[in-house]
């Protein structure tokens, strides 16, 4: 019975293995080749696994891409989370939240998820999927917001206000990094260090920031 039982976690574990090899490669493919050139077959070889072995995880290219998206969007959200709870002392607490929130979406999550948005615009069915994945990262989100003892955000109004600052930062980063990805580095940083000064004033007051941050109440988005 031990036997069969080690047996059976060593399986699991290589699936899991498997799994994770094939949305790394999903990932990789997109942010490489786009939308359009990220195949069921590029992924498989880049996973090093066969294509049977790939249908058997996800069935569809489509399975792939949002499976790989929202892997990676979990993992963000966990590094969001253990690199805000550490700014709580800070002496910029807004200025160092928003430098975060630049670095969660410099990294292969974006690009890949770009990637879907702009094909999803022409592609029906493509778009139904993407649609789907958003609750589950607002999922996500309320996991590590649990995770992290963070209470509900509607039981109090400042933390309300945090969280829509926080999502409007976002949407402003987002829109700053698609239209300067043809700068060079230096550049992107400059305009983001104009945009962090700018974005302060939507932020509640440091010290209420700072309150908040330790352990009050920022929640996850209510929908």
């Amino acid at each position: 019975m031990t036997s069969e039982r080690g047996a059976r976690r060593t399986q699991d574990e290589r699936s899991s293995a498997m799994r994770e090899r094939l949305l790394d490669a999903t990932v990789d493919c997109l942010v490489e080749y786009g939308y359009a050139g990220t195949t069921v077959t590029r992924i498989a070889e880049r996973a090093g696994v066969t294509r049977g072995a790939q249908v058997h995880h996800y069935r569809t290219k489509d399975d792939l891409v949002m499976a790989a998206v929202t892997h990676l969007a979990g993992q963000s959200a966990e590094f969001g989370w253990t690199q805000i709870a550490g700014i709580a002392d800070s002496a910029d607490p807004v200025g160092d939240l928003l430098d975060i929130l630049w670095e969660m979406h410099k990294g292969p999550t974006f690009t890949a998820t770009v990637e879907l948005w702009v094909a999803a615009r022409t592609d029906d069915e493509l778009r139904r999927h993407v649609a789907a994945v958003e609750p589950v990262l607002l999922a996500i989100l309320r996991d590590e917001a649990d995770r992290n003892g963070v209470a509900n955000v509607t039981d109090d109004p400042a933390a309300a206000a945090l969280l829509e600052a926080v999502f409007t930062a976002m949407d402003a980063i987002r829109g700053l990094l698609i239209s300067a990805w043809h700068l060079p580095v230096r550049q992107r940083n400059a305009r983001w260090r104009r945009a962090r000064e700018r974005l302060r004033v939507i932020f509640p007051p440091t010290d209420e920031v700072r309150t908040l941050i330790a352990g009050a109440t920022i929640g996850a988005p209510g929908g």
